[in-house]
């Protein structure tokens, strides 16, 4: 019986993982890996340390989707899998160059309860040891013996009481007790953390539906995370600091990074029939894999996603044609579904760039140059990467998506910001990125040269190279020539990944071109003369996928991710808690208006009231809705269409008692609330009302800083912007402190 079970456990194997389709890597992406959370990997971040510039920062995060109250089974990690950070720093070698490996036990301390946490014992106690090999993975040391991962954050009783609980003095208490230093010299945490992925999931995968007030689907959400700081001479190839490289881009600092989960091959759940524990046995199975965000989810299709988690990144080029031409390109074309898909209309690709160049679906691209003297000396001439950078006439985008994917950005022309090209995008322009590790894998790759971006300081952006490339083309402090400087945000994603950085924007921004632009294959609408920042461009730059930040705080040093989300929210029980609002919104649907909320800890409700206003102090009840449910709408089918509509929500107890939600505004008539010209602007901006008095104007550079405001007190005013440096700014107009418009307005 034992034999033939393990005989058929081991055909069900090999046909998982030789016929069946996965989704996997992050967040239940492939069909497999979507039925093994415990073995998910959900994300990775590589970047050097704001606290300590001498580390660089690894975190894999997996388990995807842990409720904060989902007991009594909580999550941790699984004991048969081996979950491994691999980091490559060398071209001369096959295979990984130091491999992590982390292998967790978890014990019940007490069967006598059905609690995970009760009298000062755990249930399902995990501890684990961690090895590391610099030799690709053929010889490892364990380097931490005794490595406790922190209990679920079930709620005070179970963690800061003394006679029920553990007795800590805070949550936080436990995950700083539980940070250990390696005998080498790396900084370990294993544990439960807020989930710091943000993306409207909802708007996401319904085709591409982002919307401007998104909803962040991981919102409220842990993980369980595994985050080393490794000193980076340790990383670095020939055991050099950072203060050893020859410059900010030294290619000599550049290391790429992935993680994976593995299962044995074989596993049987009952050796003898009668109910017995089983086991596993066999070589180890690579089930997830995760290098940079989003690739298995968003560029891997259906029909690959299970092969993508199995497949060693050594053998990743045959998915090369999925960059080449990326799905994700379709719905931002207008030839082909681009109207079909509004959340995206913003991103529109190069069709007829500088005249000449269409890196749509299916085009040449920059093939068309191929073999021209032009390209000699030029990454994409043939003595360099042509064969790979320019493949065929029909693979256009292999030009810039398979560098920032599967090579990394080399600086090497044509590879440098249009600043001091002087028109001509193949001309050596201003160094901003090198992350180059020519592996043609998937990885997170990671320049260690690279100075971190203090994240108090106000140049400080989650578009990192995006936003990098924009003060490099467009700021006086760095535009003025084409020499390499220290441009902030050098350090963000995709030269490695910083928690704050929003991948999902940057990611469809890379899709929809906004690197050929950068490297000065400018969009369509550029006449050839004059400032390249033209709308295209502009609309590229101002476009977000709708969740921008994460729902919480990160941690100033080590280990960067925040506690997780606490189980049960009330510091005390005698009585209900305020209800929370989890967020509010209003959407125009034709000529109505939806209002959405959710709210937590929904304890003694009993209806929600919907109110309108004309002058947002002066509130009428519109609707009723019961209480029941944590996730609510109501729609308002007489709104005004020549007046601003106020909205909030009334949350009324069972015993009397209200709170109200955030107030949102919905206009009609957005086009005749404010008229901005010129724009682009040189000198003055004209701002022209119609109808509206006492309305509060202000300008807002990049980086989120104020740099100009009025008041409108007759419905019009001019604006002095001679005093501003070039670049993108975005005009709010308020009334009474609430925002009723936008625009934006481009600054020469």
């Amino acid at each position: 019986m034992k034999k033939i079970l393990k005989l058929f456990l081991a055909a069900l194997v090999c046909l998982a993982f030789n016929q069946t389709t996965v989704f996997a890597s992050s967040h239940r992406e492939a069909p497999l890996i979507s039925l093994d959370p415990l073995a998910d990997n959900t994300d990775l971040y590589a970047f050097r340390s704001p606290c300590d510039t001498n580390n660089i920062v690894l975190i894999a995060n997996y388990i995807p989707f842990e409720h904060p109250a989902g007991g009594p089974n909580w999550y941790t990690f699984g004991s048969n899998i081996r979950y491994e950070i691999h980091v490559k720093n060398k071209t001369t070698t096959t295979g990984d160059d130091i491999v992590y490996r982390f292998t967790f036990t978890s014990t019940n301390e007490d069967g006598t309860t059905f609690f995970n946490i009760r009298l000062g014992k755990q249930n399902l106690k995990t501890t684990y040891i961690l090895q590391r090999s610099t030799d690709g993975g053929a010889n490892f040391t364990t380097i931490v013996t005794n490595g406790v991962v922190p209990a679920p954050n079930i709620g005070p009783r179970s963690i800061e009481n003394a006679v029920v609980g553990l007795g800590a003095s805070s949550y936080n208490s436990l995950a700083t007790a539980a940070i250990k230093t390696a005998t080498t010299g790396e900084k370990v945490f294993c544990g439960p953390v807020d989930d710091p992925f943000f993306v409207d999931l909802g708007g996401a995968f319904d085709v591409g539906g982002f919307r401007k007030s998104g909803r962040d689907g991981l919102a409220r959400f842990n993980c369980h995370t595994i985050a080393i700081e490794v000193p980076i001479s340790t990383l670095q190839k020939d055991g050099k600091t950072a203060a050893q490289a020859a410059n900010i881009l030294d290619p000599n600092f550049v290391i790429g990074v992935y993680a994976s989960a593995s299962r044995r091959k074989i596993t049987t759940f009952d050796t003898t029939g009668t109910g017995a524990a089983g086991g596993v046995s066999g070589e180890w199975i690579q089930v997830s894999r995760l290098g940079m965000p989003l690739t298995n989810e968003v560029i891997i299709p259906v029909g690959w996603k299970d092969k993508w988690n199995a497949t060693s990144p050594a053998n990743d080029l045959q998915f090369a044609s999925y960059f080449e031409n990326p799905e994700l390109g379709l719905y931002m074309d207008d030839s082909k579904f681009g109207g079909a898909v509004p959340g995206l209309a913003s991103l529109r690709i190069q069709s007829n760039s500088l005249g000449a160049f269409d890196f749509r679906n299916g085009h040449k691209g920059l093939y068309g140059l191929k073999g021209n003297p032009a390209l000699d000396g030029t990454a994409l001439s043939e003595a360099n990467y042509g064969s790979i950078l320019l493949p065929d006439s029909t693979s256009p985008r292999a030009v810039d998506l398979l560098p920032i994917f599967y090579t990394g950005v080399p600086n090497l022309r044509p590879y440098q910001l249009a600043t001091g090209k002087a028109g001509n995008p193949l001309a050596a322009g201003k160094p901003f990125i090198n992350n180059f590790l020519p592996t043609l894998n998937d990885m997170l790759r990671l320049n260690m040269a690279v100075p971190p971006t203090p994240r108090n300081s106000p140049d400080f952006s989650s578009l990192g190279i995006v936003n990098a490339a924009v003060l490099g083309l467009t700021d006086a402090r760095f535009n003025g020539d084409a020499s390499l400087q220290k441009i902030p945000n050098m350090d963000g994603f995709p030269n490695g990944r910083r928690l704050e950085d929003d991948v999902t924007t940057i990611e469809l921004q890379a899709v929809s071109g906004v690197a050929l632009a950068a490297i000065g294959l400018w969009y369509d609408d550029y006449p050839g003369t004059g400032s390249p920042v033209t709308t295209d461009l502009v609309n590229v730059l101002s476009f977000d996928a709708g969740v921008t930040h994460n729902d919480t705080t990160f941690k100033s040093c080590f280990p960067y991710v925040q506690d997780p989300w606490r189980g049960f929210l009330g510091a005390q029980y005698t009585g209900p808690l305020p209800v929370t609002w989890v967020y509010f919104i209003a959407n125009k649907a034709g000529k109505q208006v939806n209002l959405n909320w959710v709210v937590a800890n929904e304890v003694n409700n009993d209806h929600y009231d919907a109110e309108r206003s004309f002058d947002g102090s002066n509130f009428t009840k519109i609707g009723t809705v019961k209480a029941g449910s944590s996730n609510y709408t109501f729609t308002d089918y007489g709104p005004a269409y020549d007046k601003i509509n106020y909205y909030r929500v009334k949350e009324v107890d069972k015993d009397g008692k209200f709170s109200y939600s955030p107030v949102r505004m919905i206009t009609f008539s957005n086009e005749n609330i404010i008229a901005i010209s010129p724009n682009p602007a040189h000198n003055i901006l004209q701002i022209n009302t119609v109808g509206r008095n006492n309305l509060q104007v202000s300008i807002f550079d990049m980086q989120g800083r104020k740099v100009s405001a009025t008041v409108l007190t007759n419905g019009n005013g001019v604006i002095n912007v001679s005093t501003l440096a070039k670049g993108l700014y975005t005009v709010i107009v308020e009334n009474n402190g609430s925002k009723i418009a936008s625009s934006k307005v481009v600054v020469q």
